[in-house]
C-alpha cells in the first residue's frame, strides 16, 4: 500500500513539472532578459527555456529520489533474483544498441508510411541546448532518470503487478510516446519505451533502463548538435 502512495505522489511530482512552465517562465524570461539585455527575444526564449529544463527537472528528481528512499518497498515489483550490478550495467550498454537497432526498423517503417524523419521534439531540444548548454544535463540526465521512474517503474510496474508483461509494456511504451507530444514519430517512441521496459523487466533493476536511455539521449545530442562538425569530418 505504502508502495502505492509512493509511486502516486512521484507521478503528481512529474506532472507538476511538466506543468511548472506555465507559471514560471515568463518571471525566469523576464530575469534573463534583464541580466542580458543585448539578447534577442528568441534567444531569450531559448536560454529561458534551457535554463527552466535543467531547475525543473533537477527539482523534480530531488524530490522524487527523496519519496522514493524514504520506501525500501518501493522497488519491490518483480519475483525471483535481480541481477548482479555489473551484469545490469552490461545490460543497460547493449539496451541502448537494441533501442538504437528499434528505432532504426521505426524509421523504416515510418518512410514506408510517407512520414519525414526527423523529430520536431528533437529539433526544438537541440535549439535549446545549442544557446543554453545547461539543458543537456537536464536532457541527458536528469530526463532518463525521470522518465525510467515514471513510464517504467510506476505506469509498467504497476500494470505487471496485476497482468503480464506485454501488457504493460505496450501500455507504458504508448503513454512514453504520447507524453513526448511528438505524434508523427509516435512509432519511434513507443518501441523505445518497449525496449526500456523490456530492460527493467530482464535485469529487474531500473538502472539497466536508465543506462540505456542516458545513452540514447546522450549520443542523440552529441551527434545534432555537432552534425556538421562530423559531416565534414566524414567528407575528409
Amino acid at each position: 500500500m505504502k508502495s502505492k502512495k509512493t509511486a502516486f505522489f512521484v507521478l503528481i511530482v512529474y506532472i507538476i513539472m511538466q506543468l511548472s512552465s506555465i507559471l514560471f517562465l515568463k518571471p525566469l524570461l523576464k530575469l534573463i532578459q534583464k541580466m542580458n539585455p543585448d539578447l534577442s527575444l528568441k534567444t531569450a526564449i531559448l536560454m529561458t527555456q534551457g535554463w527552466w529544463i535543467f531547475i525543473s527537472m533537477g527539482t523534480a528528481l530531488i524530490v522524487s529520489l527523496i519519496l522514493v528512499k524514504r520506501d525500501k518497498g518501493f522497488w519491490q515489483v518483480f519475483k525471483g533474483e535481480k541481477a548482479s550490478i555489473l551484469m545490469s550495467i552490461g545490460w543497460g550498454i547493449i539496451g541502448f544498441f537494441l533501442v538504437f537497432f528499434g528505432q532504426t526498423v521505426g524509421a523504416l517503417i515510418e518512410q514506408g508510411l510517407g512520414i519525414k524523419t526527423g523529430s520536431e521534439n528533437t529539433a526544438n531540444l537541440i535549439e535549446i541546448a545549442d544557446v543554453a548548454p545547461v539543458a543537456i544535463i537536464g536532457i541527458v540526465v536528469f530526463g532518463p532518470i525521470l522518465e525510467e521512474f515514471i513510464f517504467r517503474r510506476v505506469i509498467f510496474g504497476s500494470i505487471f503487478r496485476k497482468a503480464n508483461f506485454f501488457i504493460a509494456a505496450a501500455v507504458s511504451a504508448i503513454v512514453f510516446a504520447v507524453i513526448h507530444f511528438d505524434f508523427s514519430h509516435i512509432i519511434l517512441y513507443a518501441i523505445s519505451g518497449f525496449i526500456f521496459a523490456f530492460l527493467y523487466y530482464k535485469t529487474q533493476r531500473i538502472i539497466t533502463s536508465i543506462i540505456a536511455h542516458m545513452m540514447l539521449n546522450g549520443f542523440v545530442t552529441l551527434v545534432q548538435l555537432y552534425q556538421d562538425d562530423l559531416m565534414r569530418f566524414l567528407g575528409q
